[in-house]
């Protein structure tokens, strides 16, 4: 099965000698699980020619917010439709996340409450799943067809899935607590208050169910497989 990824940012050049960029890390993520994978960077107005190019699709996190103006984001929202209207599955992380909600007539805002960052527990359908966080804009209004899967006081809308065509979440599976540290080393400072870059630097290294998650997003892609 051919994923495609749809990367919509890049990760800071001074941590990807380390980490890789957005695309190698859900290689990582879901490796081992039957995956072939292709990028396409679409914030570099690199699209694919079409939603069947892949049999799945997911889409990046990115600084970018889902409401600003940038080239790329409604081409990626047409996108979004049409693989939504052919029933193409696809699966969408923090900026994915949002740009899914926006496109299919959701709203994301920036967040009156902050930031969100480092290890953050969520609740699951009452299953406790700790995930990396690192974001401030959220989904505050959901489109038609999605269901909330998984809340977090801070987010109420931490996970949403739409049927079997889409499956996103607010959280990053794929970062580790490296990048995450190396994060607000070189994005964090004078952004994200530095209480809060305190205390999540003081929640790093717990256990942490990145791996839940990808069997998650496996499972939905093996079931959604057109």
């Amino acid at each position: 099965m051919l994923i495609g990824i749809l990367q919509t940012g890049q990760a800071p050049e001074s941590l990807r000698g380390q980490s890789g960029d957005y695309p190698d890390m859900f290689v990582r993520l879901l490796s081992g699980k039957g995956f072939d994978f292709r990028n396409w960077h679409v914030e570099a107005m690199d699209f694919p020619e079409g939603v069947r190019d892949a049999d799945g699709w997911i889409i990046t996190g990115s600084r970018h917010g889902a409401y600003e103006d940038h080239d790329f984001i409604p081409k990626l929202e047409d996108f979004i439709r049409q693989a939504y209207a052919e029933a193409v599955p696809v699966v969408g992380i923090c900026f994915g996340h949002q740009i899914i909600a926006k496109a299919l007539g959701g709203k994301v805002e920036r967040f009156a409450g902050g930031w969100a960052v480092g290890p953050q527990d969520y609740d699951f359908g009452g299953e406790t799943v700790r995930l990396n966080a690192w974001h401030r804009d959220q989904v505050t209004a959901l489109p038609e067809g999605a269901s909330v899967v998984a809340t977090h006081p801070f987010c109420e809308n931490a996970a949403l899935v739409y049927g079997e065509r889409a499956y996103t979440v607010q959280a990053h599976p794929e970062f580790s607590d490296d990048f995450i540290d190396g994060l607000m080393k070189t994005r964090g400072k004078g952004l994200v208050p530095d209480a809060l870059l305190a205390e999540a630097e003081e929640r790093l290294g717990q256990p942490n169910s990145s791996a839940a998650i990808a069997d998650r997003i496996a499972d939905f892609f093996k079931q959604s497989k057109v």
